[in-house]
């Protein structure tokens, strides 16, 4: 079982930043950001394998770098120049790996506001 608390939401002007944190209670293969608006679907952001092999979503593709730090099992996603339409709340996902079996863990989202 892999706990994860997400930290780092908040309010925003639209243009400026903002960076989340996910540190999780064990290792993971994988970590990701998702974000969901009400009434919508939980969207992928971005994710990160192993130490360094990233991806993102379009819309956050220039903006948003995820970066992770083993040492904590800590998940960072750095976003700029934040816009309206970035306002949601965001989830961090973790997946494990264990005898070929994959479980995925989220952690209870931290919301962000961007204001314009």
């Amino acid at each position: 079982q892999v706990q994860l608390v997400e930290s780092g939401g908040g309010l925003v002007q639209a243009g400026g930043s903002l960076k989340l944190s996910c540190t999780a209670s064990g290792r993971a293969s994988a970590m990701n950001w998702y974000r969901q608006t009400p009434g919508n679907e939980r969207d992928f952001v971005a994710g990160i394998i192993g130490g360094s092999s990233t991806n993102y979503a379009d819309s956050g593709k220039g903006r948003f770098t995820i970066s992770r730090d083993d040492a904590t099992n800590t998940v960072y996603l750095r976003m700029d120049s934040l816009s309206p339409e970035d306002t949601a709340t965001y989830y961090c996902n973790a997946v494990t790996v264990t005898a070929g079996h994959y479980k995925k863990y989220w952690g209870q989202g931290t919301h962000v506001t961007v204001t314009s």
